[in-house]
């Protein structure tokens, strides 16, 4: 099978994106199980992130790279955590601290809650080509306290439009077949590039 990289050390990503990725034919390995560094987030939007995270992947291992930045925007609180919604769950990357204060943000506007979308850029970079970049979102509200044992991150506070579960609540394959990172594998898989990594 022909190997690709994802790029990322976030457990619940490679679940994901493994999942994602299972029916192409191509062999999955992290970024972590090669002991690759995280190259520092230093880009001010989505898309920026996941192409710095992929190149720095595909340039340290000479293997076609796939990376995902994703994240939280609150409505009410202009976009945060957006970009760093890793970072406001800290070094220990516990979500219930960041759930916790992304609740606390918005009671101190006098809110309980609030519009809100999960929001996933994939980078697809491959060796000596140029590397290509796909969007996706769901746009639905913040739920407090927080409900749900599946998934990771802030799914537990997040119910899509349409939906009276958080995607925490739900199984992870009806997650996977709408959620940010789904949309935007969608159109990952439209442009072909994975077939043609694993031709």
């Amino acid at each position: 099978m022909n190997r690709i990289v994802l790029a990322t050390h976030n457990a619940g990503k490679v679940r994901e994106i493994s999942a994602l990725l299972q029916p192409f034919g191509l062999e999955v390995i992290s970024a972590g199980e090669l002991g690759l560094p995280e190259p520092e987030e230093t880009a001010p939007d989505f898309a920026g992130n996941a192409i710095l995270k992929a190149e720095a992947a595909c340039h340290a291992s000479n293997l076609p790279a796939l990376a995902d930045d994703s994240g939280f925007c609150v409505d009410a609180l202009d976009g945060d955590p957006g970009i760093y919604s890793a970072r406001w769950a800290g070094p220990e990357k516990d979500f219930s601290v960041a759930m916790k204060k992304v609740q606390e943000c918005l009671q101190a506007r006098g809110l309980e809650t609030s519009q809100a979308q999960f929001v996933c850029a994939l980078a697809v970079a491959r060796p000596g080509l140029k590397t290509a970049t796909f969007l996706g979102q769901v746009h639905g509200h913040t739920v407090w306290p927080p409900r749900g044992g599946h998934g990771f991150g802030y799914d537990p506070m997040f119910c899509a439009h349409g939906m009276t579960q958080t995607y925490a609540e739900i199984m992870p394959e009806e997650k996977h077949a709408v959620s940010h990172r789904a949309i935007a594998f969608h159109k990952l898989l439209e442009d072909g590039i994975l077939t043609e990594i694993g031709s």
